[in-house]
């Protein structure tokens, strides 16, 4: 009965949105300038956030009531407010003014554009970058078109290979607020604690999200936690989904790189092929402006690989007699008897034994006495290993590592639906989606030549290289219902996400089971959900000053976070009786290796989170705000906002932000904002512990990240994590020359964040009860979350947009825009003594990512053509491995050029063909052959400006149907 009792409520809504929607019209249209069709113009009906933009023919779809009024915008041009009088409306755009669009962020009032905005907002049209651009991802085209935002693809770091960490004006990636339409995005349930830009932090996943599906991208460089909550201290990235409808597009996007270091160093080729398919499609829902527009995208990438021959030792003398004896024989004799074994094999190795003898090394040295760091190591060689790989028909090169991007097949949908409810703009409203993806990448080659073990040699002689296999899947749903009451605009909704991350290792074995181990393990994951109501009013008070704007509202916000076990033997490290190895466990029954070291346990590369690692902790958080924005006279803008936020677990925080703008002319004006804001720590932060194989010069360790409420915290006195908080300065000058298409904006700031979350250097441990601590995570050392440290943040942001008319027929656009930046650690906590960030983690930091970042793009249209060409210089980052060292290492400065070329056939059928880094540019090498782990890193995993997969050529065919 209660099914029944749903579904007669659903119909009857059902038919109250199709009978308020009778009067709606579908209005249709091109819009042009003198030189012919303009792509992405923005089509706004006026006071509401409904609209579109032109498509690269310059038509568009958009529904509206006769009487309604749209607003036309565009860079160069003077915005255009057109009441709808009939089904058609054409448009001619005037050069005028420059980024015109009214945004979603940034401000409340509903009609304000990004000139007007009291703090620098970028809007980023996806119509034409879509078409032709070479990037396929969210990250990849902010990272080459915002020049405040920076991401790059990770290599050889467990999960972080699979999801890019990302950040605003070279904050964390966790201090930047990533919406959809407005309403807050869940984050990534993955935490960054594997030596890469952004360890220790947690990001929001923007790759879920297909770019199909996104009308445009609005990116608010300014601290915006008064107005929006917890982590936007460096800005807020808003993305606006498509909410075109009777039109369908698909792409089909193939690309690889080809690059004089494909597939390996200096053998040149193709890898890294590229496919991607994206469809997107909408209908009306109704007749008075309803839509849903899906998006559903597929997508393949090959791995690249830039590693050379491996330098390193691969055997020792042991390998050599396990081939010729057997393991077990080998295994038992002493090393006297088997280094003089293994000499009389052959006069190389006589030598060997001999040169051992006459320093007084120990037999064991002499078994492992080789030392070649790199392929042509002249102060240091390889032997045994050399002799070994000729006895067994092998090379170097079967020993590489896979340094590269990470292979990934995914899939996405995403939905953007609206339903108006009656005549006064009521509407309900609902986008999300879900997404998959599948990861797999390599770690660290497990060579025979490790003397503890690990590469199992009694099961696999050659040793293995182990792979990290991902699965993310991301599921969202948003739901909410606007209208009016009497003059206030209400806005309630909901939106729910959850992100999960599961690992399964490749590839690999358990040693401590010798040649029983299974070569796959389930190693657990985690999930990330949160769902966050809103309640929000604004009212517009045309007859007060110039204008008034009055926003208030309420959040109320769960959160939950899962750390999931993996199967036992992904963990367990076992004895010689195949037992579970414990604190009673006699010592003679632990597995040792030949060289008499204590063989790990669990997956090799990746150890399975234990059952005493599982995590199922929420958190809860409510919010009121208040937003006030006046025009007092026609040239002063004055906003303020305040934010009041209480989290269950850390406590309350009250935020407030300023801003303004003044015209000094009609074409001039001076804008600027000081706010304070904050971020709560994530619950991955507070609660996620783990042990991980990392490898420190070369040296794998077993490193295990205990809670911030742990035991072992306790007795370190590392205090329970607070939040984050900031305080961000700006001022900026914009300036517009209608009659050149000129715009001008510059941009200064400051933002300090003091108690930033952070994870700590490795401690060891120094007390009886430590130790046991220690033992019973199976770690050597110890990482911690905790608020460590502050930073102080300067940069200057300047956006130079000009659009001219070439010919009778051309329209040039070009845009500069750079950031300089610069940030710096201070205030540094101690703990036991000493200060709890080491030269790496502040390098980290400070100067691992570029300081400098300038982009030069220009875009010319005529006719059926388009031609993008663009110029990105990435200024210089030094290298956090080296960093506190005696010989420091910067990586010099580059410039990456894109070039695309675009003929469209029809109105319906286009072709484009192009390359990303044009001119096969690569990042500087790391300097000293001995510090590239045997030729394998060649190019830092530390850091890099822009990756290192050299030139990507594509092609793109896009068709639409109307």
């Amino acid at each position: 009965m209660s099914k029944i009792l749903h579904l007669k409520c659903l119909m009857f809504l059902f038919c109250i949105g199709l009978s308020g929607a009778a009067l709606a019209q579908e209005i249709s249209g091109t819009v042009k300038d003198d030189s012919g069709a303009l792509p992405g113009v923005s089509v706004i009906v006026k006071g509401t956030s409904t609209g579109t933009t032109t498509d690269f023919d310059g038509k568009y779809n958009v529904k509206a009531k006769t009487g309604d009024v749209l607003v036309f915008s565009y860079v160069g041009y003077e915005t255009q407010d057109k009441t709808v009088t009939g089904m058609v409306m054409n448009v001619t755009m005037q050069s005028g003014v420059a980024l015109n669009e009214v945004v979603l962020i940034g401000s409340r009032n509903k009609s304000r554009t990004s000139i007007d905005t009291p703090v620098p907002v970028d809007v980023i049209d996806m119509s034409q970058i879509a078409t032709s651009g070479p990037q396929t991802t969210i990250t990849e085209i902010l990272n080459y078109v915002a020049p405040s935002f920076t991401s790059t693809t990770q290599t050889v770091s467990d999960g972080t290979d699979h999801v890019d960490p990302a950040s605003l004006r070279g904050l964390g990636p966790d201090q930047v607020l990533v919406l959809i339409n407005g309403k807050r995005r869940h984050k990534s349930s993955l935490v960054n604690v594997n030596g890469t830009v952004g360890t220790g932090t947690v990001g929001t996943d923007m790759n879920s999200i297909p770019t199909a599906a996104i009308e445009r991208i609005e990116v608010l460089r300014d601290g915006a936690a008064a107005q929006y909550g917890s982590d936007a201290i460096a800005g807020v990235i808003n993305l606006v989904l498509k909410k075109a409808t009777n039109e369908l597009t698909l792409n089909v996007n193939l690309g690889a790189n080809m690059s004089k270091h494909s597939n390996q160093y200096n053998d040149g080729g193709t890898d890294g092929e590229k496919f991607q398919l994206d469809a997107n499609y909408g209908l009306d829902l109704g007749d008075n402006g309803g839509y849903i527009n899906f998006t559903g995208s597929l997508s393949t990438r090959g791995a690249t690989n830039r590693s050379d021959s491996m330098g390193q030792p691969i055997y020792t003398m042991f390998d050599i007699a396990t081939r010729t004896l057997g393991y077990d024989n080998a295994f038992a004799m002493d090393p006297s008897d088997l280094a003089n074994y293994v000499a009389g094999l052959d006069p190389t190795l006589q030598t060997v034994y001999d040169n051992g003898v006459a320093a007084g090394n120990s037999f064991l040295d002499i078994i492992n006495s080789d030392s070649a760091t790199f392929v042509g190591d002249t102060a240091n060689s390889s032997p045994i290993s050399d002799y070994e790989l000729a006895q067994r028909g092998l090379t170097r090169d079967d020993f590489r590592m896979k340094v590269g991007q990470s292979k990934l097949r995914s899939g996405q949908f995403m939905m953007n639906m609206e339903i108006p409810l009656d005549d006064n703009g009521s509407a309900f409203y609902s986008f999300g989606g879900m997404s998959f993806r599948d990861g797999i990448a390599a770690g660290f080659h497990r060579r025979p030549a490790y003397t503890d073990g690990r590469a199992n040699t009694a099961a696999l002689p050659d040793g293995f290289l182990p792979h990290i296999s991902s699965r993310v899947i991301d599921r969202s749903l948003a739901t909410g219902i606007k209208g009016k009451i009497g003059d206030w605009d209400i806005d309630f909704s909901n939106t729910y996400g959850v992100n999960s991350f599961d690992f399964t290792i490749k590839n690999t074995v358990n040693a401590t089971l010798g040649a029983s181990s299974p070569r796959e393990f389930e190693a657990g994951g985690f999930s990330f959900s949160q769902n966050t109501t809103n309640f929000d009013l604004s009212n517009f008070y045309e007859d007060t000053f110039e204008g008034l704007n009055v926003a208030f509202g309420a959040e109320y916000r769960l959160e939950n976070y899962q750390l999931i076990a993996g199967e036992e033997a992904s963990y367990s490290k076992y004895d010689t009786n195949g037992e579970i190895v414990t604190n009673y466990t006699d010592a003679s029954n632990i597995v040792t290796s030949y060289f008499g070291e204590g063989v790990p346990g669990g997956a090799q590369v990746f150890p399975g989170y234990r059952p005493e690692n599982e995590v199922d902790q929420n958190r809860n958080s409510y919010a009121a705000y208040v937003d006030l924005e006046a025009d007092l006279t026609d040239a002063f803008l004055l906003s303020a906002a305040l934010r009041y936020e209480n989290f269950n677990d850390f406590g309350e925080t009250f935020n407030w932000k300023l801003s303004s703008r003044y015209k000094l002319s009609e074409n001039t004006a001076i804008r600027g904002a000081i706010s304070t804001g904050f971020r709560a720590p994530d619950l991955h932060q507070i609660y996620f512990n783990a042990t991980a194989t990392q490898f420190v010069a070369g040296i794998p360790i077993e490193q295990g990240t205990f809670a911030n409420n742990s035991r072992l915290a306790d007795l370190l006195s590392i205090p329970e994590l607070e939040e984050e908080t900031s305080f961000n300065a700006s001022l900026g000058f914009t300036a517009k020359i209608p009659s050149a298409g000129l715009k001008i904006t510059i941009d200064g700031y400051m933002v300090n964040v003091d108690d930033r979350v952070g994870i700590t250097r490795s401690y060891t441990p120094s007390t009886t009860e430590q130790q046991e601590i220690f033992d019973a995570a199976a770690a050597g050392a110890a990482k911690f979350f905790t608020n460590g440290f502050d930073t102080e943040s300067r940069g200057l942001d300047i956006v130079i947009d000009h659009k001219t008319s070439i010919g009778a027929n051309g329209t040039l656009n070009n845009i500069l825009s750079g950031t300089f930046s610069k940030t710096e650690v201070k205030n540094v906590k101690s703990i036991l003594g000493t200060e709890i960030l080491d030269e790496t983690l502040k390098g980290y930091i400070e100067d691992a990512m570029p300081r400098a970042k300038v982009n030069l793009t220009n875009n010319y249209s005529n006719g059926d053509w388009n031609f993008m060409l663009r110029n990105v210089y990435f200024g210089s980052v030094n290298d956090p491995d080296f960093r506190g060292s005696t010989t420091p290492v910067t990586y010099g400065e580059k410039i990456i050029t894109d070039l695309s070329l675009t003929y469209s056939f029809s109105d319906n059928l286009k072709l484009t063909a192009g390359a990303n880094n044009l001119l096969d540019v690569y990042p500087d090498e790391v300097p000293f052959e001995g510090s590239q782990y045997g030729d394998q890193f060649i190019f830092s995993r530390r850091t890099s400006q822009f990756g290192f997969n050299g030139r990507y050529v594509f092609g793109r065919l896009t068709f639409v149907l109307k």
